[in-house]
């Protein structure tokens, strides 16, 4: 399998895998309050949601069965973690949520070889 291909594969799986979680979100009962949400130089955010008073940050990682770390959520540095965590001050202060609980998951997406999901799961970031 070429470069090109395992890198756009990829990055399907992966939208795939977002999509699946914003639609599990609203189906637990979240407002979906931003998607992708992005500071120049700072980080990039997979999903703010609200529920309640509480905001939500989640980390999407969408794998295969079989993936380079035997959980995906290990696949959230402290570097990836730093750069969400910043990017959230930026969202926060935007959007005046000063009194709010925010609250940091990852949300684990995994698929079956032929790309249909099979498992949604939370962990907290």
């Amino acid at each position: 399998m070429s470069r090109m291909f395992n890198d756009n594969h990829r990055k399907l799986t992966g939208n795939i895998g977002e999509d699946v979680a914003a639609a599990d979100l609203e189906s637990r009962g979240f407002t979906i309050l931003r998607r992708n949400y992005s500071v120049h130089n700072v980080g990039e955010i997979d999903i703010i949601a609200g529920k309640g008073e509480d905001i939500y940050v989640f980390e999407v990682r969408s794998r295969l069965n079989a993936g380079s770390y035997p959980d995906s959520s290990e696949s959230v540095t402290a570097s990836k973690r730093r750069k969400v965590l910043k990017t959230a001050e930026h969202f926060i202060d935007e959007e005046d949520l000063y009194d709010r609980n925010i609250i940091f998951e990852v949300v684990k997406v995994t698929h079956d070889e032929q790309g249909n999901v099979v498992k949604i799961e939370y962990v907290p970031f």
